[in-house]
């Protein structure tokens, strides 16, 4: 089941990811992703009360456990500066890295309170896939900006990072007051963000604002974080990122084709390759489970 939830996050996540785009084209990167933490702030709040969520949501220890937020406002900064130095792929394929490393130190080492799950052979295969479907999404970009190489890795990084965070945080407080809790931190360090880049609220253009559709983001990033302190506590770091990674890339074919732009990009290619290396990877664990029971 929670290896459904993981697909269906990345399945989100690519849907929310256009979303905001548009909402960018409105008001800039940084008074967007004000926006999207107000609306997250928001909804999360109605979903509480509704739900009758009426845990205490401060004064829980370690501290660490609340930066969740502000770590995850880094991943957009970070994206956005390397954005326009190497290709839109490049970008993706660096994060996955960033993102596959540091689910694997995660793994091994059991940072932050996560289990403990050591590096076994049949990790290599599924390493070993997911290293050329990376390898694959690169271009001749990433020689040309070595800045921007090393901002899509720490996007990457602060990916995982921020999601595990947040798991913690949700054990204390609950998933859904959790999800509520990380756009609230995250909500201040937009705010600097935005004020540093000499951003005001006020509308780059209105030809998009008058479509209601594109503050939803801050809602689908509600659900996003929901189902990761859901997912993260249960499943392996790199086999989360996998997953992740793969519904998001084929919710993104599917909408570039329902959009007449479908085409076989360097993303897709690279994520068939990861699809496949999580199916084979998932195979021989099933195998070698089969096979102790029988002993």
């Amino acid at each position: 089941m929670y290896e459904m939830l993981a697909l269906l996050t990345g399945l989100i996540l690519s849907v929310m990811v256009s979303v905001n785009g548009n909402l960018s084209g409105s008001f800039g990167v940084f008074r967007a992703s004000v926006i999207i933490h107000v609306v997250g702030i928001l909804f999360a709040f109605l979903l509480c009360t509704v739900r009758r969520e009426n845990r205490k949501l401060s004064g829980h220890a370690p501290a660490w456990i609340y930066l969740g937020g502000v770590i995850g406002a880094f991943t957009t900064v970070f994206n956005n500066l390397a954005f326009g130095h190497i290709s839109m792929t490049s970008i993706v394929a660096l994060g996955l890295l960033g993102q596959t490393l540091m689910s694997l130190v995660i793994d091994w080492l059991g940072l932050f309170g996560m289990k403990r799950c050591p590096f076994c052979r049949y990790s290599l295969v599924g390493l070993a896939f997911s290293l050329t479907g990376i390898f694959i999404m690169l271009d001749a970009t990433v020689g040309q900006a070595a800045c921007a190489v090393l901002l899509s890795l720490g996007a990457g990084v602060t990916v995982v990072l921020s999601r595990t965070v947040n798991a913690r945080l949700s054990g204390k407080v609950g998933a859904l007051p959790g999800s509520l809790v990380n756009h609230m931190a995250g909500l201040p360090v937009t705010v600097v963000f935005c004020v540093l880049a000499g951003e005001t609220m006020l509308p780059v253009s209105g030809s998009m604002v008058s479509h209601p559709w594109i503050y939803t983001g801050g809602m689908m990033g509600v659900i996003v974080v929901l189902l990761c302190n859901l997912t993260v506590p249960r499943l392996p770091a790199f086999r989360l990122t996998m997953l992740t990674f793969v519904g998001q890339i084929f919710t993104g074919v599917i909408l570039d084709v329902a959009a007449g732009k479908g085409r076989l990009d360097p993303s897709f290619a690279g994520g068939l390759v990861i699809a496949a290396g999580i199916a084979v990877n998932m195979g021989l664990e099933k195998i070698s489970a089969a096979r102790k029971n029988m002993n």
